[in-house]
């Protein structure tokens, strides 16, 4: 994925393809953005969620997600 700034403002103007799309709001999800970020995003992830194109849990281990060290 490109920088997250990057991505989010592709998102926003509609020119993020669908799959960097999908790593992006699985990205925003395993790092717990997603619930922080204006609720347009939260929404956006409990939909994605919902339908199966992501996971509600990190894939993958993300440094300090679970209070861990870096």
């Amino acid at each position: 994925m490109k920088d997250l700034t990057s991505a989010i403002i592709d998102y926003e103007s509609g020119e993020l393809p669908v799959e960097e799309v999908l790593e992006l709001f699985q990205y925003l999800v395993d790092t717990g953005l997603a619930w922080t970020l204006q609720g347009s995003y939260g929404r956006a992830a409990v939909h994605l969620i919902e339908n199966g194109y992501i996971c509600n849990t990190p894939r993958r281990h993300v440094p300090g997600r679970t209070g861990e060290e870096s």
